[in-house]
């Protein structure tokens, strides 16, 4: 049985607690279910399906149990495993104070941006997919990355650290 990851946007311990989030997703048929930090990532088994009916799924599950729905993007345990073996930051040389994120897109983007694009001090490095990249430096503006992704690729997407994505590919 295939082994899935759900990227749910918007997710804080203040909102959603993890155990709830596991229990909506068990409700709902998914198999060895667990949850990954506190911010909205489950890897699950379940029948092969494609990513967008296994988001619409994940949506209805957290909206008929946690009594809010929270967007989803659901992406196949080994793709992002391959995404980790190949690291596409890596022609981009990051500077050692940037961090690495990796921003999940709910469809393949209709125009292609203008790459690379940057506002202060993050820049959108490479798009591949529906799986953009970004490097950036933490700074008092908050965070700044956020605005140039949105700006970039709109509201349908989900970001994660490089090393949160690590471990949600582990689980």
């Amino acid at each position: 049985m295939p082994r899935y990851a759900a990227l749910l946007r918007g997710v804080s311990p203040m909102n959603c607690k993890m155990e709830q989030l596991r229990r909506a997703l068990e409700a709902a048929r998914f198999e060895r279910v667990v949850t990954v930090l506190s911010s909205g990532n489950a890897v699950f088994d379940t029948d092969a399906a494609p990513p967008a009916e296994l988001e619409r799924r994940v949506e209805a599950a957290t909206e008929a149990h946690l009594g809010r729905g929270f967007d989803a993007i659901v992406r196949p345990v080994t793709a992002l495993e391959a995404l980790l073996s190949g690291d596409p930051f890596a022609p981009f040389a990051p500077r050692s104070a940037e961090k690495r994120v990796v921003t999940f897109l709910k469809a393949t983007p209709s125009r292609l941006p203008r790459l690379p694009a940057s506002l202060s001090k993050a820049r959108v490095v490479a798009l591949d997919g529906q799986e953009a990249f970004t490097l950036y430096e933490r700074e008092e503006a908050g965070p700044v990355f956020m605005t140039l992704i949105e700006r970039t690729f709109g509201e349908q997407l989900t970001t994660r650290t490089w090393d949160t994505v690590a471990k949600i590919a582990a689980r």
